[in-house]
C-alpha cells in the first residue's frame, strides 16, 4: 500500500466507527460484522501493515467508505453530517490524547486485560464491549472535548447500546491514531481532497460484492 492508501484506509476506519455510532443512535441496531472488525482493530497493536488492523478484509468498512466519500465529495445532499462531526471530533481528541503518556499507558494495560477477556468470552461479547466502554469513559471522556451523540433516546438509554457507542468511539480513536501514524493530518482533508477521494474510489471498487 502507498501512503495515500494507508491514510485513506485508516480514515475509513474512523468513519466506519462513527457511522456505526450514528446508526446505533438512530435505529438501536447494527450488524455484527463491522462491529467485530472495529473491536478487533483495538487488539491489533503491532500489525504488519495498515490493512492488518482491519483483518485485510475491507468489506466490513463499506459504511465508513460511503460516509468518508460523502464528506470529501462536498455534496450537501449526500453529506452524512453526524458521522463527519463525530469523526472530526475524534481526530481532535486523538491529538489531545497523544500528549498524555500517562493515559496512553493506562489504555495499553487495560487493552491487555480486554484481550484476555476476548480469549474467555469471544470478541463480540457484552462483557468485552462493556470493558471497552469503561476504558473510554475512564480516559477519553475526561477530556474537555466531549462527543455528544445525537439520536433516539429510546435507543441511547439502553445500557448495552450506550456501551457499544463508547466502545465504537474508542475504536475510532484507535483508527485516528493509526491515521496520524501513517502521515495523515487534518489539513490533508482540504488540500489533498482530490487525491484522497481518488484513492477512496479505488478502494471502494475493490470491495464491491461480486
Amino acid at each position: 500500500m502507498n501512503r495515500y492508501e494507508q491514510q485513506v484506509l485508516a480514515l475509513v476506519g474512523v468513519f466506519t466507527a462513527t457511522s456505526l455510532v450514528d446508526k446505533l443512535a438512530r435505529t438501536g441496531t447494527i450488524a455484527e460484522t463491522p462491529l467485530s472488525c472495529m473491536l478487533n482493530s483495538l487488539l491489533e497493536r503491532n500489525p504488519a501493515d495498515t490493512g492488518a488492523v482491519y483483518g485485510n478484509d475491507f468489506t466490513a468498512l463499506r459504511d465508513g467508505m460511503r460516509a468518508l466519500a460523502s464528506a470529501l465529495e462536498r455534496d450537501p445532499n449526500a453529506l452524512q453530517r453526524q458521522p463527519l462531526r463525530y469523526s472530526l471530533n475524534l481526530l481532535q481528541l486523538e491529538r489531545m490524547l497523544a500528549k498524555r503518556d500517562d493515559m496512553l499507558e493506562v489504555m495499553g494495560r487495560r487493552l491487555e486485560q480486554i484481550e484476555k477477556q476476548v480469549g474467555h468470552f469471544g470478541l463480540v461479547n457484552d462483557n468485552v464491549i462493556a470493558a471497552c466502554a469503561s476504558l473510554y469513559q475512564d480516559t477519553l471522556s475526561t477530556f474537555s472535548l466531549r462527543i455528544q451523540v445525537q439520536g433516539d433516546m429510546r435507543h441511547l438509554q439502553v445500557a448495552q447500546n450506550a456501551d457499544k457507542v463508547r466502545a465504537l468511539l474508542l475504536c475510532g480513536i484507535r483508527s485516528a491514531r493509526l491515521w496520524h501514524q501513517v502521515g495523515g493530518r487534518r489539513w490533508h482533508l482540504v488540500f489533498y481532497r482530490a487525491k484522497l477521494l481518488k484513492t477512496l474510489y479505488s478502494l471502494m471498487r475493490h470491495t464491491q460484492p461480486e
